[in-house]
């Protein structure tokens, strides 16, 4: 056409100074609205102008409709708080609680759980279990997406372990990295079928992570993250694993999604703060919903972080299971910081995020650690509906990170890590088994929530920080 609408023709119209007339004239040079007449793309244009509502989810016209209609109110009235139960609640601290009594005043929440391990997070407190309609809180979730435990039991008495102490640290320090800086190099990776995943390319935030997750794959993070040696000892004949009672060696990691996780957490929650605006005491708690694009990309995007962190745990596990020259009788894996679809007893689906819990639906296999010189325990959930099927994630920081390194020294550390019999390999004071609260006490606390089926018990502790 010879002769172009302009903005002012747009003004004429009754089109309101802002984005709808950009976005409309940048519309009509695409080659097929090119080809109409004058008259009739001033007819289209007045069409759209008087029912917006109508080109929505019109592929040509959706974002000048959008622009067209009122922006919807981004503030967010906080509801009444819905009750939740809570496990060991005379061992959580007021911070954690009142973290959740704000979660449970949002308007999306359906129910909520506090485990005996819960402390501080952001948003929703470590150790929380919330449930919501149709929507999810990245912050809810959690920062390292998909952290989780992995326990593998190896047909070896603990003789073994005892009896190849060296041996068995040198296969930690050859076979494990941690930390940002330390990955395996060109010649020592290992392939695995999550890094050729649609979502790196579909998805515009995740072009750029490509890069790191194949250099971080088959990494464990830093803070609490380790891969460590210990003794299984099976207790309940009827484990659901095939294993018979007795001792076995045991190899546990933890660890999660890495930077990616990291990135995806914290991209996400700043759009669901830019969408969502709560007041100040609840704004990590901002949602996407899960009808909106946004709130599908979050979710496509969370689901590849987890994926991404169980293939970590299984190339540990392979590698120090070749470096042991031994396959694993059985293996146990279970993920925390995360968001699953599931239903409630009265069948209302629901999305429940388990901050720092252990999903233990009925016959659901899991591990919940203690600390370095306290056990762990493999354990199967009993699916109870008061705890929305959920269990702790571990024992829980009785101090913060700064108290522990405050507090604790260094030579009080190694004394108490040499009377429980355990080789640590890196680690700092703010990992110290005295900032942890006591399992025992918090296995009490939730013994309606799962059965116990063995023990895992630290022998050879590799973590950050050490070589």
């Amino acid at each position: 056409m010879a002769n172009q609408l302009r903005g002012n023709d747009l003004r004429q119209l009754g089109f309101p100074e802002g984005r709808a007339i950009g976005l409309a004239l940048a519309q009509l040079q695409r080659k097929h609205l090119k080809r109409l007449s004058h008259t009739d793309q001033l007819a289209l244009l007045k069409l759209i102008l008087q029912t917006p509502n109508n080109f929505l989810t019109d592929l040509d016209w959706s974002h000048t409709a959008a622009a067209l209609l009122p922006p919807p109110s981004r503030h967010i009235a906080l509801a009444p708080r819905k009750d939740y139960v809570l496990y060991g609640a005379e061992h959580i601290e007021p911070g954690a609680i009142h973290q959740m009594e704000t979660a449970m005043k949002l308007p999306v929440t359906v129910a909520g759980a506090l485990m005996p391990d819960a402390h501080h997070g952001y948003g929703l407190p470590i150790g929380g279990v919330l449930a919501t309609d149709n929507a999810v809180i990245p912050y809810a979730v959690g920062v390292d997406i998909g952290c989780r435990m992995a326990l593998s039991i190896f047909a070896l008495p603990p003789q073994y372990l005892a009896q190849r102490v060296q041996e068995l640290r040198g296969v930690l320090l050859t076979t494990t990295k941690f930390g940002n800086r330390d990955v395996f190099r060109h010649g020592q990776k290992l392939g695995h079928e999550v890094l050729e995943r649609d979502e790196f390319a579909a998805i515009p935030f995740l072009r750029n992570k490509h890069e790191s997750a194949i250099a971080q794959i088959g990494t464990s993070g830093s803070g609490n993250h380790f891969v460590e040696f210990g003794i299984v000892e099976i207790t309940d004949p009827a484990n659901d694993m095939g294993v018979p009672v007795g001792p076995y060696l045991g190899l546990l990691s933890h660890s999660g999604s890495r930077g990616l996780g990291a990135s995806i957490a914290q991209h996400y929650t700043k759009l669901a703060r830019e969408t969502c605006q709560l007041p100040a005491e609840a704004q990590h708690l901002a949602w996407l919903t899960l009808d909106s694009e946004l709130g599908q990309e979050y979710w496509a995007a969370m689901n590849l972080a987890g994926d991404y962190a169980s293939a970590c745990h299984q190339q540990i596990h392979q590698r120090v299971a070749r470096a042991l020259g031994e396959r694993p009788l059985a293996k146990v894996e279970n993920h925390h910081n995360f968001a699953w679809k599931e239903r409630l007893s009265d069948g209302r689906e629901v999305v429940v995020h388990r901050k720092g819990a252990t999903p233990a639906g009925r016959g659901v296999l899991g591990v919940i650690p203690g600390s370095m010189t306290a056990p762990g325990f493999i354990v199967r959930g009993r699916g109870v509906a008061e705890s929305l099927a959920s269990a702790s994630h571990g024992a829980g920081r009785l101090m913060s990170r700064t108290r522990a390194k405050a507090e604790l020294g260094e030579a009080e550390v190694r004394r108490h890590l040499q009377q429980h019999g355990v080789e640590l390999i890196g680690g700092g004071l703010d990992e110290a088994p005295m900032a942890y609260k006591d399992i025992h006490t918090v296995m009490q606390s939730q013994q309606d929530l799962v059965d116990v089926l063995g023990t895992f018990t630290p022998k050879i502790v590799r973590m950050d920080g050490g070589a």
